[in-house]
C-alpha cells in the first residue's frame, strides 16, 4: 500500500502538480495574498514524502556507506527548513529532487518483449519416425537419437545430422547468413532454421531442450540478467556530501549560534543541480540522437559507448545489404555475356532459390526478355534442369555438373577457384555435355562501409568483424570495408566468446541485425542493432537502435557520448562551484533558506542550459563521413 502510494505520488501529473502549488505560493503573497503561503505544504508532501521513503528503503535496506544517499541530505534540508518555518525552501528543494528523479527514469525504459518475441520463434512440434510410421510431437518430448522428418518450410525442431534427402537450411536465425546452405546425407543442421526445399530424415543429437535454440534463449536471458543499472552519480557523491553538510551546518550554528545561518547551508547545499547534471544531460543526448535517426535506451548505454575502443560488426545486414546481386558473367563458349544471363534468367524464372531469383531479377531489371521453358525440373540443393528449344540446360553446382557426366574445363575450375576467394556464390550454367559459362553472385557492401571503418580509426577505436559466413566471404568484404581483425563461421555462442575476450582488453561495442545477433549485444558494453533491416530480437537486445540502415551514424553516436559526458563533469562542477559560494555567503548570512533555495535553484537552471545547448550542438563530421 505504502509502495503504491508512493508510486503515484512521484509520478509525473502529481510532480507537475506540486510545482504549481510551488509557483502560487511564491507568487500570490507578492500580490497580496499572504495566506498563499500554506500551499507550499503541497510540493512537501507531494514531492517530498517520497524522497523521505526513499531515504529510509535505503538506510534500511542498503550496506555501509550506502545507506548515506542525497535523499537522506535532501530529507534532512527539509526538515530543517519546516523546522524555522521556510515552507517555499522545503518545497522547493523537494519539487527540484522530484523533477531531477523523474527526468532520470525518462532514460531508462528499457523495453523487455525482446525474449518473449525469440520465444515465439522456438518450434512447438516435430514429425517423429517410428517404425515407418509419422506422428507429431510436441517439442518437449524430442529425445537423443530418434528420427525426425522435416518438410519443406518447416522449421527444424532439434539439432541431428541429416540421415536421408538433401536440401537447403536457412540459417540465418542462428548464424545470420544471407544464403540458405545446402545440405546432404551426413551434414548437420540446428533447431530454429528453417528447411526451404526438400524433404529430409534427421537423426537428432540432443533433446530439445539441450538444442542450439535453446542456448541462444538462454544466452540472452543471462546476458540481460548480468547488466546492472549505473550507480546515480548524485548518490555516490552523497556519501561525502551528508557528513560534511551536517558538519559545517553545525560548525556555523556553534561559530554564529543563528539556526537560520545552519539551516540554510543545509538547504544550499541539497545536490539538485548535482542530480539534475546527468538526466538532463541524457535527455538532451538521447533528443538530438533521435532527430539524427539513433534511438539510445539508456544513460548508461550512452556513457559506455564513450569509453568503446573496439567496435564489433556482423557481416550479413550490417556491413553488407544482406542482398544477392550478379558480379560476374563469365562466358566459356562461344556465346555473349548478354545471351548467357539470358538463357540462365529464362531457366531460374520458375527457381525458389535465392541465387536462382537473384539471376532472375537481375535480366528483369535489364529488361532481357526470357525464353520459353519445359521439362523444368529442380534438385535440391543441387541445381535445376531444364528444355529451351529442344536444347537440354543445367544451372547448378560442381556435384550437379559432375553427377550428369559432363567435364568441368581447367579454366571453369580456375573461375570457381577466384570467385571463391572473393567470398562470392557461383553457379555453372552447361547446355547438354558442355559448360557455356559461370554466373557469380555476391552480397553488397555498404558504400559509407569504408568511411565508416576509417572514422572510427581515426578516433583510436578498432573495427573487428565477428560472422557466422565463411572465412573467404568474411576476408574478402573485411578488405573492402578496411576492417583487419576478422572471426568467421562463428555460431552466436562463439560470438559470445570473442567479444568477452575483447571486454578483457577495453569497452567493446557490438552491431548487428539479426536474431543471431542478439546474445552478442547483449554481452557487449553497448550493443547496436539495425533499424530497418534488423529483426525486433536484435532491437530489443540492444542498447541503441539505429532507425536506419546507415552505419556511418557510428562515429557520430561516440561522438554524441564524448560530448555528453563532457557536458555532464562541466555542470557537476559548475553546480558544485554555485554550492561552494552559496556556502561562503550562508554561514555569513548573506543568504536565507528562501534566498538560499533560490540560488541553488539558479544553479539547476543553469544546469538544464548547458544540456540545451548540448541538444543543438552541431556533429560536422556527420557531413565528413557521408562525402567520403
Amino acid at each position: 500500500m505504502i509502495q503504491k502510494a508512493n508510486v503515484f505520488l512521484s509520478g509525473l501529473p502529481m510532480t507537475l502538480t506540486g510545482g504549481v502549488f510551488l509557483a502560487a505560493s511564491f507568487f500570490l503573497p507578492m500580490l497580496g495574498h499572504t495566506e498563499a503561503e500554506v500551499l507550499a505544504w503541497i510540493p512537501v508532501i507531494v514531492c517530498g514524502l517520497p524522497l523521505l521513503y526513499l531515504a529510509v528503503i535505503r538506510l534500511i535496506q542498503n550496506k555501509g556507506i550506502a545507506k548515506i544517499s542525497s535523499a537522506l541530505l535532501i530529507s534532512i534540508a527539509m526538515a530543517a527548513a519546516l523546522l524555522i518555518g521556510d515552507l517555499f525552501a522545503a518545497g522547493e528543494v523537494a519539487f527540484i529532487m522530484a523533477l531531477g528523479a523523474l527526468l532520470e527514469n525518462m532514460t531508462v525504459n528499457r523495453a523487455k518483449q525482446g525474449l518473449k518475441k525469440l520465444m515465439a520463434l522456438e518450434p512447438a512440434k516435430g514429425r517423429l519416425i517410428e517404425n515407418g510410421r509419422e506422428r507429431m510431437i510436441r517439442a518437449s518430448e524430442i529425445k537423443k537419437g530418434v528420427i525426425l522428418r522435416i518438410l519443406p518450410g518447416e522449421t527444424i525442431p532439434a539439432d541431428g545430422i541429416i540421415r536421408t534427402g538433401d536440401t537447403s537450411i536457412d540459417q540465418s536465425v542462428m548464424t545470420g547468413e544471407s544464403l540458405p546452405v545446402d545440405k546432404t546425407v551426413g551434414d548437420t543442421v540446428f533447431s530454429g532454421t528453417i528447411n526451404r526445399f526438400g524433404s529430409i530424415d534427421i537423426e537428432t543429437t540432443k533433446t530439445a531442450e539441450d538444442s542450439s535454440f535453446k542456448r541462444l534463449i538462454r544466452m540472452v536471458t543471462e546476458a540481460e540478467e548480468k547488466q546492472a543499472p549505473t550507480q546515480r552519480i548524485a548518490d555516490k557523491a552523497a556519501s561525502w556530501l551528508v557528513p560534511l553538510a551536517l558538519l559545517i551546518a553545525i560548525a556555523t550554528y556553534i561559530l554564529t549560534e543563528n539556526v537560520i545561518r545552519a539551516v540554510t547551508v543545509l538547504v544550499v547545499f541539497c545536490p539538485c543541480a548535482l542530480v539534475l547534471a546527468t538526466p538532463t544531460a541524457i535527455m538532451a543526448a538521447i533528443g538530438q540522437a533521435t532527430k539524427h535517426g539513433v534511438i539510445i535506451k539508456s544513460g548508461e548505454a550512452l556513457e559506455k559507448m564513450g569509453k568503446v575502443k573496439a567496435v564489433v560488426f556482423d557481416k550479413t545486414g550490417t556491413l553488407t545489404y544482406g542482398r544477392l546481386e550478379i558480379s560476374d558473367v563469365t562466358p566459356v563458349a562461344e556465346i555473349s555475356r548478354e545471351e548467357l544471363l539470358k538463357l540462365s534468367a529464362s531457366v531460374e524464372s520458375r527457381s525458389e532459390h535465392p541465387l536462382g531469383k537473384a539471376i532472375a531479377e537481375s535480366a528483369k531489371k535489364q529488361g532481357i526478355s526470357l525464353y520459353d521453358v519445359t521439362e523444368f525440373s529442380m534438385k535440391p540443393g543441387k541445381g535445376i534442369e531444364a528444355t529451351i528449344n529442344d536444347a537440354k540446360y543445367i544451372i547448378g553446382n560442381e556435384k550437379m555438373i559432375l553427377e550428369k557426366g559432363i567435364d568441368i574445363p581447367a579454366d571453369v575450375l580456375r573461375t570457381l577457384e577466384n570467385v571463391r576467394t572473393e567470398g562470392k556464390a557461383s553457379v555453372i550454367v552447361a547446355k547438354d555435355a558442355a559448360v557455356i559459362g559461370v554466373i557469380a553472385l555476391s552480397d553488397v557492401l555498404r558504400p559509407e562501409a569504408a568511411a565508416m571503418v576509417k572514422s572510427l580509426a581515426e578516433m583510436e577505436t578498432e573495427a573487428v568483424l565477428l560472422t557466422g559466413d565463411n572465412r573467404k566471404a568474411a576476408k574478402y568484404f573485411a578488405n573492402l570495408a578496411g576492417i583487419q581483425k576478422i572471426e568467421a563461421d562463428l555460431l552466436p555462442e562463439e560470438k559470445v566468446k570473442h567479444i568477452a575476450l575483447l571486454k578483457k582488453d577495453s569497452h567493446v561495442c557490438m552491431i548487428g541485425d539479426g536474431v543471431n545477433d542478439a546474445p552478442a549485444l547483449k554481452t557487449a558494453d553497448v550493443g547496436v542493432a539495425m533499424g530497418v533491416m534488423g529483426s525486433d530480437i536484435a532491437m530489443e537486445a540492444a542498447d541503441v537502435a539505429l532507425m536506419t540502415d546507415d552505419i556511418s551514424k557510428l562515429p557520430y553516436l561516440k561522438w554524441l557520448s564524448n560530448t555528453t559526458i563532457r557536458t555532464i563533469k562541466t555542470a557537476i562542477l559548475l553546480s558544485m562551484l554555485i554550492n561552494f559560494v552559496a556556502i561562503l555567503f550562508s554561514v555569513q548570512g548573506i543568504l536565507t533558506p528562501t534566498t538560499g533555495a533560490l540560488v541553488h535553484n539558479a544553479g539547476s537552471c543553469a544546469v538544464v542550459l548547458l544540456a540545451a545547448l548540448l541538444y543543438d550542438r552541431k556533429y560536422k563530421a556527420i557531413a565528413a563521413v557521408h562525402s567520403c
